[in-house]
């Protein structure tokens, strides 16, 4: 008989692949990602590719995160990719709050909390599945020792870039030490305080103990969603700093739209919205401007964008979003205005369809990892505009691979910033003369990037491959 899950876990398909289900297949993998959808969204693409190569994939989430994720995944395509859901207990968060999407910023230490609370569940859902190999992300260490105490090697998947994870591990290890990359570099004072703000505690746990402990337990290498073409000084540096292979498994931006964040028919109306209008404009005439689904602007910094992009002169497409209070706000909706020479859309914006189109020449990004990959495959010329997290360290590689430039400001890389460098940055990087070359840039990244093959998955089903046949050697020898 096929296995099936224990209590309330369920998947997506009538049943789990179970051992008479599963004897075509090179490796069944289990993937276990943070509950975010920046997180479990690359997780879903890898998931994907990982099919192509005779892989069979359960991802493992909460029933919020997987609502998400259900729309973009077709069984008809990728029929060896499976949802399987992991509820969280609700005592301490209800759950349509079982995700970071629209989770008050308050609330984050309690999500970590019921993630945690979920380990018994996620054991017994490993027991029953046996894979070959569990995939986990970066804040539950649990994760690693559960698969560890069933024999199955686990790997963990960095969604960030090698950058991040090496400014991450420096300064939290030698915080009195310069990095060895002057570009990564944004002044010591301040790279405390960006390394702090992965210091929130949750669970007695603080999240940079977390990061480490999640690295330490990685069997045999560790997985990071990037290419060696931008990033090979970092990839080489991180191995040093954490004594692991660091195998890069490539951007893994989505080839079509059916995987960007949208689960509600406005945001449907409000694309086709901004794509007619869009279509009327000249090539490479209109900035978009987005700042992340979990960011939320002040009212001050929402004034010097507003100012920045219309002295900048040019037609533009600005995302908004407001924090949700409670529960009863977590559905956004996707709402067009038009403002001046540009749109407002409050909510949400298929950012990959907008970016790809002719009309738009230049990205005000928050450079989100997520954001910056898809821009590069795009070339759209990035200008930055850090607000938390990864964000600095992402920017300052965007600058060094010559993609983009960051928005000055006045007190460091997460400082208060103004419209009038906002409009100077906008509009050296879409039209001055002094931006030709960051344009050309980001055209060549683009060109590379749409050269690449599926050559860094199939080495990461190799990797694996040979992890488990010497798992299997320990365990019978």
């Amino acid at each position: 008989m096929p296995l099936r899950p224990p209590g309330r876990l369920k998947t997506n398909s009538m049943r789990f692949a179970g051992a008479d289900d599963d004897h075509h297949y090179r490796l069944r993998v289990v993937m276990l990602p943070w509950l975010a959808h920046g997180h479990a969204s690359p997780f879903l693409e890898l998931a994907k590719r990982l099919s192509h190569h005779s892989v069979l994939v359960h991802l493992v989430s909460s029933p919020a995160v997987l609502a998400s994720l259900r729309t973009h995944l077709h069984s008809d395509s990728h029929p060896s990719v499976h949802l399987v859901d992991l509820p969280l207990p609700s005592a301490h968060l209800p759950p349509p709050l079982h995700s970071t999407k629209n989770l008050p910023s308050h609330l984050m230490p309690s999500l970590k909390h019921a993630f945690d609370l979920s380990a018994p569940d996620f054991g017994r859902l490993l027991a029953c599945l046996r894979p070959d190999v569990l995939l986990y992300d970066f804040i539950q260490p649990w994760a690693p020792l559960l698969a560890s105490a069933l024999a199955i090697p686990a790997i963990q998947f960095l969604t960030t870039a090698a950058s991040t994870a090496v400014f991450f591990a420096h300064y939290a290890r030698h915080p009195d030490e310069d990095l060895p990359f002057p570009s990564l570099c944004l002044g010591a004072k301040e790279n405390l305080e960006h390394v702090a703000g992965m210091n929130q505690i949750a669970n007695g746990v603080a999240d940079l103990d977390r990061f480490f402990q999640c690295m330490d337990r990685s069997t045999g290498f560790i997985a990071v969603r990037t290419f060696r073409e931008i990033e090979a000084k970092y990839i080489n540096h991180f191995e040093q700093e954490i004594g692991k292979e660091i195998v890069p498994v490539g951007p893994l931006v989505p080839d079509d739209d059916d995987d960007d964040d949208d689960d509600d028919t406005d945001g449907d109306e409000s694309t086709l919205s901004v794509m007619r209008w869009l279509d009327e404009k000249e090539a490479d005439s209109v900035v978009l401007a987005t700042f992340g689904s979990e960011y939320f602007m002040g009212e001050e910094e929402m004034r010097e964008v507003a100012r920045g992009l219309e002295l900048s002169g040019l037609g533009f497409v600005w995302v908004i979003r407001f924090p949700a209070k409670d529960a009863e706000e977590v559905k956004s909706k996707a709402v067009v205005r038009r403002e001046g020479r540009g749109l407002v859309v409050e909510g949400w914006a298929a950012q990959r369809r907008i970016l790809a189109h002719r009309s738009v020449g230049g990205f005000l990004t928050h450079c989100g990892w997520s954001s910056v990959l898809e821009a590069m495959k795009c070339g759209v010329p990035m200008v930055a505009l850090p607000r938390q997290l990864d964000q600095p360290a992402n920017a300052k590689l965007v600058e060094e691979v010559g993609a983009g430039r960051e928005v000055r400001k006045a007190k460091g890389a997460l400082g208060m910033f103004n419209g009038e460098e906002v409009a100077r940055g906008i509009k050296e990087v879409v039209v001055g003369a002094e931006g030709e070359e960051v344009r050309r840039r980001a055209r060549e990244v683009a060109a590379m990037m749409a050269k690449k093959g599926d050559e860094e998955i199939g080495a990461l089903v190799e990797k694996m491959a040979a992890l488990c046949e010497e798992t299997a050697k320990k365990v019978l020898g």
